[in-house]
């Protein structure tokens, strides 16, 4: 399903973004504070913008009615505060479609094994710890069956294993992601297309290898980057200075 983001602007934070995705991993990328957070905002309706449109499937996501069904979102803002068990917060993702108590059940399943913590199903939520909660509400979107999955820092505190677990489930599903990224190296292994935002505007786009090149870093992230190739993926990853080179 096709995600657009047309012209829209917060004022103050963002202005006039444009992006879109379709069936693939869209990454957006930036310093803090350059609007990548407020962009996912705008689409899953945490935030109404002051002009622009937002379209999942060619509707704006503020007439659709269904957008639960297509759309689900990982916020920072994710929080389960009542003391549910790991497989009750991840039922959650069912509810809007619950239909079939069968299928929720063998879904539900499958969403904590795809995200290693169907060991931990029976286990209060708020006993986990920060990499396990956010497992746990990675399984919940996963559950939820959407068309278009949207992340917020999805990797947040995660370890090495469990963050390319996470990003290569994303990209195994086969939906449209559009995921927020602060680790360059992983956006540019995971991600079909990035768009780089910098004081509240799209700076570039295009694919990894077309994006993240020594001149932009340097001018948006104020690093000095050597590009060099993965020994067995080929795609370009990033070794850093802390000075700007001249």
């Amino acid at each position: 399903m096709r995600a657009e983001i047309d012209q829209v602007t917060v004022r103050g934070i963002i202005e006039g973004i444009t992006l879109h995705a379709e069936n693939e991993v869209v990454g957006i990328v930036g310093p803090n504070g350059s609007g990548k957070s407020t962009t996912l905002r705008c689409v899953y309706r945490a935030l109404k913008p002051d002009a622009g449109t937002v379209l999942i499937g060619g509707q704006s996501v503020h007439r659709r009615q269904d957008l639960a069904r297509e759309l689900s979102a990982l916020t920072q803002e994710s929080q389960v505060e009542f003391d549910f068990t790991v497989a009750e917060v991840v039922e959650m993702g069912r509810l809007p479609h619950r239909r079939d108590p069968a299928r929720d059940r063998r879904v539900v399943a499958e969403a904590l094994a795809r995200v290693d913590v169907a060991h931990l199903a029976g286990r209060s939520f708020l006993s986990l710890s920060g990499g396990e909660r956010q497992r746990v509400l990675i399984a919940r979107a996963v559950a939820q069956e959407p068309e278009v999955l949207v992340l917020d820092e999805p990797t947040n505190h995660l370890d090495i294993r469990h963050q390319l677990d996470v990003l290569a489930l994303a990209r195994g599903l086969g939906v449209t992601v559009l995921t927020v990224l602060h680790d360059l190296n992983l956006a540019a292994s995971y991600c079909d297309r990035l768009y780089v935002l910098d004081e509240g505007r799209v700076v570039a786009h295009g694919t990894p290898e077309e994006v993240l090149v020594p001149e932009l870093v340097a001018k948006v992230f104020h690093v000095t980057a050597h590009v060099v190739r993965h020994p067995t993926t080929g795609v370009p990853q990033l070794l850093f200075d802390q000075e700007v080179t001249p």
